[in-house]
């Protein structure tokens, strides 16, 4: 088992992944064959091909695993790829990723600037997020303040951290002014759906409640696998809001116990999701059809599985089935069922 499990890594560290492969204009067979002959041409980086998987559930997309790792190193670093061939009409860019890199779907969200611009020039201050967050792009500046920015949700998430010690360097009286219409600094990036959340829900950082904003997959992963981290106990209330890819967990300090106690709490909770953001991976297992018959089986065919892929989460939607776990776990998890 140890054997098979250390090659199951190894075999996602030599795979990436391909998008934007042009769906149904050739038969399954003939597009697996420009791939592979694709990623082994040296003008494109390429080498020795072990495996190329195509098509898969996601439309669009297919899995080249290569003989040597470092051939996956040399395909990353080519600017860019276009799939050409002679039985395609033009050519084709394909976007290149590490399978193994641990890439979240991205999280959006809409930044209100305008409790700033009393004390900052407004591009000015953008200009700086830009400068210390260069894995995040921003869309443009509107009339009433308000822009968008688009990114990982770690990278997300130190934005936010800037933003809330930019907040913290504002007069009082700037902080209070308009709070009806101005979004809370230290209430988490607003979404694209409103939360329910209110700006009162929000203590000092050294007060009796705490606020941690996660990864709403991390969340349910941290809920299925490590359920005692939001256990309450000792006068520690622990509650959860989820809206979308975010969830906003409150800490609050109901009990005797000193307030760097909830403090220690909130510390731990990022630790730990943290840490598995760093390893964990999430396929999606689209249903075909809708019919009651194809989603039984294949959610049947997803439980027995489990029992071979123990820490793998399985999350049942209408439409698709949510699998969580590390990239070499997943990757093959997905690839038999």
């Amino acid at each position: 088992l140890c054997a098979q499990a250390t090659g199951q890594a190894a075999k996602s560290a030599r795979t990436v992944v391909i998008a934007g492969v042009p769906d149904g204009l050739l038969p399954d067979d003939v597009m697996t064959d420009i791939l592979m002959i694709h990623f082994q041409m040296s003008k494109n980086n390429g080498g020795d091909v072990e495996e190329v998987k195509y098509p898969v559930m996601k439309k669009g997309v297919a899995y080249v695993t290569f003989e040597d790792q470092e051939v996956v190193e040399s395909v990353l670093k080519k600017d860019e790829h276009r799939l050409e061939d002679r039985r395609l009409h033009r050519s084709y860019p394909l976007k290149v990723t590490r399978y193994c890199e641990n890439v979240f779907s991205s999280v959006t969200s809409v930044l209100n600037m305008s409790i700033f611009k009393d004390q900052f020039v407004l591009e000015d201050l953008i200009q700086e997020f830009k400068q210390k967050s260069t894995a995040l792009r921003f869309g443009p500046l509107e009339s009433n303040g308000h822009i968008s920015v688009q990114g990982s949700f770690p990278a997300i998430n130190l934005l936010r951290d800037f933003l809330l010690l930019k907040a913290k360097s504002l007069p009082e009286k700037d902080k209070r002014e308009d709070s009806k219409s101005r979004q809370n600094p230290r209430r988490r990036l607003q979404q694209r759906r409103p939360t329910t959340e209110t700006s009162d829900s929000v203590h000092d950082a050294d007060g009796g409640k705490q606020v941690v904003v996660l990864d709403t997959d991390v969340y349910h992963y941290m809920k299925y696998f490590f359920p005692w981290t939001f256990l309450a106990s000792d006068g520690i209330v622990i509650s959860g809001v989820t809206d979308g890819g975010i969830t906003t967990v409150h800490i609050e300090n109901t009990g005797s116990r000193s307030d760097r106690w909830a403090l220690r709490v909130k510390e731990k909770i990022e630790k730990q999701s943290m840490e598995l953001h760093n390893v964990l991976r999430k396929e999606r297992i689209y249903f075909k059809d809708r019919f009651r018959e194809e989603k039984w089986r294949c959610k049947w065919v997803c439980e027995r599985l489990k029992l071979r892929y123990p820490s793998v989460l399985i999350i049942p939607y209408d439409t698709h089935i949510d699998v969580i776990g590390k990239s070499s776990e997943t990757f093959e998890f997905t690839n038999e069922v």
